[in-house]
């Protein structure tokens, strides 16, 4: 049996996302077919399902090979995509240089996401040269763009003064931004700037939503934090933090 997908299903991101979580091996069989029609953004979506395996058998090393089609198409999110699989070796040999080489052809186009990891190796020294204070200015310009990670390390930055003047008011604010924009390390940052204001009903209310999406790496390093703080609550928090990544929630 075969699916059709009109064109507007193709392109409309939401769209394409609620009949993924509906009914994801036939998302997959209409995707499969437009990417083979030569449709850009069914093909660059069919890499991602294929390294997600999601409504279908996972499989890097193809996924990668439609991210090189839809990337040699022109698509910025592909191109990203093509700098993530050479950073993590899915589908091909981890090669933080080549990864860096994707990124910084999509972030050159105005990719915020490519702007955002690229900065990440500049900042790391992975790949390329150490280079903190171009890192900064990828991360600003992604925060401008509207990118919720960035918000939060370029709030980073600014707190503590790293290659740039600190700046504790202009802190405070990219963390509020990223943290309203859904990323949990911004909505912890955010929560921390209230608790010490004195916010802690507010605080514990952000705390609670970095709880709620944070990954294993994140809870780990947060609840050890939560667990010496000054006040009872946030400590509480910190429990709770530490039965997630015990499986107790």
């Amino acid at each position: 049996m075969s699916f059709q997908l009109r064109r507007e299903e193709v392109l409309d991101a939401a769209g394409l996302a609620a009949m993924l979580e509906e009914s994801p091996a036939r998302a997959a069989q209409a995707i499969l077919l437009a990417a083979g029609e030569g449709e850009v953004e069914a093909q660059a979506l069919l890499g991602q399902i294929l390294l997600d395996g999601q409504g279908i058998a996972q499989d890097q090393p193809l996924a990668l090979r439609w991210f090189g089609i839809a990337a040699g198409r022109g698509h910025l999110m592909a191109r990203n995509m093509l700098g993530r699989c050479h950073e993590h070796g899915w589908g091909c040999a981890a090669d933080a240089s080549v990864a860096a080489q994707h990124y910084r052809a999509a972030a050159e186009a105005g990719l915020d996401w490519a702007m955002y990891n690229l900065a990440n190796l500049l900042a790391m020294g992975r790949g390329v040269a150490q280079n903190q204070a171009h890192a900064l200015d990828l991360y600003r310009r992604a925060a401008d763009l509207g990118h919720a990670k960035s918000m939060n390390l370029l709030g980073r930055y600014l707190e503590e003064g790293q290659h740039c003047p600190q700046d504790l008011p202009a802190a405070r604010e990219w963390y509020r931004c990223a943290a309203e924009s859904g990323d949990f390390r911004g909505q912890f940052s955010h929560a921390g700037v209230l608790a010490d204001a004195g916010h802690i009903e507010d605080a514990l209310g952000w705390l609670g939503k970095a709880l709620a999406t944070g990954n294993e790496k994140f809870l780990r390093v947060a609840a050890e934090s939560l667990l010496n703080a000054p006040h009872p609550r946030i400590r509480a928090m910190g429990e709770a933090y530490r039965m997630r990544l015990s499986g107790g929630m």
